[in-house]
């Protein structure tokens, strides 16, 4: 059973934008359909000069084009006429105006307004402003998008400015990687299963590595990319994350303040981050992309390794990386424990051969996880292979009630739910231990594109070696399985 939730209605800046149009648009038609929102209403704003005919039309389109679900007309229509749109050159007042007859048109006394700022940073305090003007902070909540400043003076301005419209426990920092399933998996994998919670410490884990590879390049994106680059764009706000859900002690429970404070602890006990242990690049032809600087150092790669000084990780490194136009794209978290101190197995026994075992958690939106070991092959004699046991959410019927990113987490903003989003404190902490490397960065180094990045990231994971691109792949379903013998399958190591 879902919780139930007041209605309330979305005020939707950037409602015409590219996310909007991809995620946000579609996203609350699902929460609409499936009645975790049935009272809802949402209301649009942008800089486009459209009526509300105009907005449907675009939303209509939109959801068409990018909803990964059935639509019938009866639940278009039904949708539809919960829309309404406001040109941000109307006004503060028409936006309230707007919002206050929606209001009307809800069931209740206790109607609550989500602000969804789907704008580019530098417009995101002129939103907050124009909330603050319109009167519609109180029964209010604001989803941000990131990034959350630059450096650690620039959050702390930005974290001041928004503390004077909205209190702390009205802002919800958005970070999509922790609204997907198999990165709230996590929580459940550790600490619901006493097979493993014991095992997740120093004693037993060699490294771990966070590896977010893009296929895609800029697109029309130049602009903003020149301002951040991919350690703002990505590790900051997306890998730092994923790291905390990694390495978080066990919560007291799982209220969200108690799943803040520990996230909040793993970053309050990071190490400053050197840049002796990072590798920045640069892909070739970034230079020529539109809005890019002719002698930009702009990194559109990097990797690092960082360490979290606490009694359960001292000494485990954290290997991250995220690049754009590499080889493939993947979203994985892997663990790799340490192996045995001693082999009693004969020389060409293949025990070794295949490096570490490894837990795998793929974060993308096909939600597997992969636990590689040794085991013996059938007949005589000792030989060893890397067998693999996986699990997919595809093959659960679980599969059609997940919730994607997007969904996930408008629906626990709009419960209140703090759990998978970032605190004041917790994204300063990180500008802090960023300062490092932010004052100092090394070169950047060029790749080309397709390529897994430059030379030096080998340098930095020695002695281990990066998890991706996998040697096997993730084994896939078939009908009809029929006998295989242990290594079919594309079984990993």
């Amino acid at each position: 059973m879902s919780e139930t939730t007041a209605p309330t209605t979305v005020i939707l800046f950037g409602a015409t934008g590219d996310l909007a149009k991809r995620k946000l648009i579609p996203g609350l038609l699902h929460l609409f359909q499936s009645g975790l929102l049935d009272d809802l209403r949402v209301v649009g704003t942008s800089l486009d000069d459209l009526s509300r005919d105009g907005f449907r039309d675009l939303a209509h389109e939109a959801i068409k084009e990018f909803s990964t679900r059935e639509l019938d007309g009866q639940e278009w229509d039904e949708f539809a006429q919960r829309l309404e749109y406001v040109p941000s050159s109307a006004g503060p007042q028409a936006l309230a105006g707007a919002v206050k007859a929606s209001e009307e048109l809800l069931p209740g006394d206790t109607e609550l307004r989500l602000h969804y700022l789907s704008v580019p940073p530098k417009a995101a305090l002129a939103a907050v402003q124009t909330i603050a003007e319109a009167g519609l902070v109180e029964r209010s909540r604001v989803v941000m998008e990131k990034p959350f400043g630059t450096d650690y003076a620039s959050a702390v301005e930005l974290n001041r400015r928004l503390h004077e419209v909205f209190a702390e426990d009205q802002i919800f920092r958005i970070d999509h990687f922790l609204g997907k399933e198999p990165a709230q998996n996590i929580l459940a994998f550790r600490f619901a299963n006493g097979l493993f919670e014991p095992i997740w410490h120093r004693n037993n884990i060699a490294h771990v590595q966070i590896d977010v590879p893009e296929t895609l390049g800029l697109s029309t994106r130049g602009d903003f990319y020149e301002s951040t680059g991919a350690y703002r764009d990505m590790v900051v706000t997306h890998l730092f994350q994923i790291l905390a859900f990694t390495a978080m002690e066990p919560p007291t429970s799982l209220e969200p303040n108690a799943i803040s404070r520990e996230k909040n602890k793993v970053f309050e006990s990071m190490q400053p981050i050197q840049p002796r242990d990072v590798v920045r690049g640069q892909y070739n032809g970034y230079l020529e992309e539109p809005g890019v600087a002719h002698n930009s150092d702009t990194e559109t790669y990097i990797a690092l390794k960082c360490f979290i000084d606490n009694w359960r990780w001292a000494g485990v490194p954290f290997f991250l990386r995220t690049g754009k136009r590499m080889a493939e794209g993947a979203r994985i978290i892997s663990i790799a424990f340490n192996e045995p101190p001693q082999s009693m197995f004969p020389p060409g026994s293949g025990v070794g051969d295949h490096g570490p075992d490894h837990l795998t958690f793929d974060l993308a939106d096909r939600a597997r996880m992969s636990l590689s070991f040794y085991g013996k092959r059938p007949g005589p004699g000792m030989k060893l292979d890397k067998l693999s046991m996986q699990f997919a959410m595809q093959e659960t019927t679980w599969a059609g009630a997940v919730l994607e990113a997007y969904e996930r987490l408008i629906y626990d903003a709009v419960r209140g739910d703090h759990t998978l989003f970032t605190s004041a404190r917790g994204i300063e902490r990180l500008w802090e231990v960023s300062q490092p490397l932010l004052d100092n960065p090394p070169v950047v180094r060029p790749y080309e594109p397709g390529t897994w990045g430059p030379n030096q990231i080998h340098q930095l994971v020695a002695p281990h070696t990066w998890r991706l691109p996998f040697e096997r792949k993730w084994r896939e379903k078939h009908p009809d399985p029929g006998p295989q013998s242990p290594a079919e399958g594309g079984a990993r190591g």
